[in-house]
């Protein structure tokens, strides 16, 4: 009885040891063409029609990309509680591969989590709102900052202060933008 119960209790802590350990993105899953037929998930609009960064999000099990008009959304999408959790891969536009802020052509996707962003540069995003620009190297996002301003930083150091909540917006109306949530990620 007591050999049973021993192992047991191994077999719980490794049970347990390994659920909190964090998943890691799948590396088979490969970003998805952007096309004219992608639509934002926040902004229900089609997203070639935004300039700046775009990203892309693959959920576990799921064929589907869930698309952003901008970098700044995908990431408040890794932070909300609301949002699905079961992310197989994150992929943001590589900036420093764009021809141009405004390139409608096609684009270098890189993984998310290892990229280098720019925060606070004079630069905005989809409909104009303050961007977190990523790059593929920390010397490009760098360069970047030379020109545009702003900070360097990893995703896990970007503050959810930067891509949560209200969003001051230049132009004529001064308008503050908030997240809607008018889809939902398909299969929830």
């Amino acid at each position: 009885m007591g050999k049973f119960i021993l192992i047991f209790v191994m077999l719980f802590l490794v049970a347990g040891v390994s659920g909190c350990s964090e998943e890691k993105p799948d590396e088979n899953v490969m970003p998805s063409e952007l096309t004219s037929d992608a639509t934002g998930y926040y902004c229900n609009m089609t997203v070639l029609d935004h300039d700046g960064p775009k990203g892309q999000i693959k959920l576990t099990g799921q064929n589907a990309t869930i698309w952003f008009s901008s970098a700044r959304d995908t990431i408040a999408f890794t932070r909300l509680a609301e949002e699905a959790k079961n992310i197989a891969a994150i992929f943001v536009t590589d900036m420093s591969a764009e021809k141009a802020w405004s390139n409608d052509g096609p684009r270098k996707w890189i993984d998310a989590k290892s990229a280098f962003y720019v925060s606070g540069s004079s630069k905005t995003g989809g409909m104009g709102a303050p961007e977190q620009v990523p790059f593929a190297t920390k010397v490009a996002a760098k360069k970047f900052t030379q020109k545009y301003g702003g900070l360097v930083a990893t995703f896990s150091e970007i503050p959810n202060s930067a891509v949560l909540g209200p969003v001051e917006m230049g132009g004529p109306s001064n308008m503050t933008m908030q997240p809607t949530h008018k889809q939902k990620p398909i299969g929830e």
